[in-house]
């Protein structure tokens, strides 16, 4: 049977480096909300209070991102999901449409200290390569990484959870 690899982690550390590794592993197309995000709605992003903006269209992605995925995994094709669920509150409503399925899966997260992942970032911002969707100014990435919120222990009994070492990406 197909089966969802879903990637969570703060900002910068290393999710989407990893999601290609796996999309190569498994034959599985990578799905990413900031690919998304960027090319749909990022030229139309307000220059302030941009949360509810984002908010909205985030989850607009996401439903959408999930029906394609539920396509694929109907023709027995594993699917690599990177939906930027940064909290455990977002973590739980998506866990609730896996469940609703039946539908086997593994949530693979990656962090690395903010340090290092602030240097990530600010190198891809430069770089624009292979991982490259949008820049991410010192702001955003301050905000989204104080939202970050890892699995605790009860997210982990629930789940097939694997932490991955940030040597290993």
């Amino acid at each position: 049977m197909a089966h969802p690899h879903l990637i969570g982690g703060p900002v910068g550390a290393g999710k989407s480096t990893f999601a290609a590794q796996l999309s190569t592993a498994h034959a599985a197309p990578h799905l990413a909300l900031d690919d998304w995000m960027a090319t749909l709605f990022v030229p139309d992003r307000p220059d302030g209070d941009i949360m509810p903006w984002y908010v909205d269209r985030k989850a607009r992605c996401i439903e959408q991102i999930w029906k394609i995925a539920c396509g694929l995994i109907d023709t027995g094709t594993d699917v690599i999901l990177e939906l930027g669920l940064i909290q455990r509150a977002g973590r739980a409503d998506f866990y609730g449409r896996l469940d609703a399925t039946d539908i086997g899966h593994t949530v693979y997260v990656l962090d690395a200290p903010k340090e290092t992942r602030h240097a990530r970032v600010r190198h891809r911002n430069e770089e624009q390569g292979a991982t490259f969707s949008m820049v991410v100014p010192d702001a955003i990435f301050e905000m989204a990484s104080a939202f970050w919120e890892p699995p605790d222990e009860t997210e982990c009994a629930a789940r097939d959870i694997q932490f991955i070492p940030v040597d290993a990406i």
